[in-house]
């Protein structure tokens, strides 16, 4: 507890340390504003559905629980930790900010509507939890698959993280299938354009990356 205080102290006494926190943060909060919008004209754009290889011959199941309430438990987690190494905190945020940018482009350019039948295409009658965590229209590509494979990426040194975060990226691609929250091609695509993501934050956000990797 001592050695974490001392890090703490030592990164708040930190001016470039700030400089990069608050920058962080201020990224972020405007990759929230951008994504909100984005969503917003996604779903008042969104067109007929199409058929998907695997939803097209599965029926919905009811994982509302898991869809919610699983990424609050996977932010708390990942909070824990990269509050632990003061020095992981800009990088992280203005990766995530990253992700939530490129993605609102890509929601922006896409409208296909929800999937016939699942919780999002009945989003005026269906449950008011999912009313406040889904536009409805956001698919391309699926931020519940991409966001913790980045977290992987970003964390790959440490083994445990790694696989931790590996794992629940795989099992939230299954989660939003078997709701049909997603398209088959959101939870696949969201690996690649993820990848291709972190490896851009590496190279506009090197500074912060050096600070990240620090002894």
């Amino acid at each position: 507890m001592k050695s974490w205080i001392n890090k703490t102290k030592i990164h708040w006494q930190d001016k470039s340390f700030l400089i990069m926190l608050f920058t962080s943060l201020l990224f972020l909060l405007l990759s929230f504003v951008v994504n909100f919008y984005a969503g917003t004209y996604a779903s008042e754009k969104a067109s007929q559905s199409v058929t998907d290889i695997v939803l097209s011959n599965t029926r919905a199941y009811d994982v509302d629980g898991i869809f919610i309430y699983g990424p609050f438990i996977l932010w708390i987690f990942v909070a824990a930790f990269t509050i632990y190494e003061p020095k992981r905190i800009p990088f992280t945020l203005k990766s995530i900010a990253l992700f939530l940018v490129v993605r609102s482009v890509f929601i922006s350019l896409t409208h296909i509507g929800p999937f016939p039948g699942d919780p999002t295409g009945a989003i005026v009658q269906g449950s008011a939890l999912i009313k406040r965590f889904t536009f409805g229209a956001d698919l391309f590509f699926s931020a519940h698959t991409g966001l913790p494979y980045l977290m992987a990426l970003t964390f790959w040194d440490h083994v445990f993280m790694r696989w931790a975060l590996v794992i629940t990226s795989i099992f939230f691609g299954i989660v939003v299938l078997l709701g049909h929250y997603h398209y088959s091609i959101d939870v696949l695509s969201a690996f690649f354009i993820t990848y291709s993501i972190f490896h851009i934050a590496l190279h506009i956000f090197k500074k912060d990356r050096e600070l990240f990797m620090r002894p």
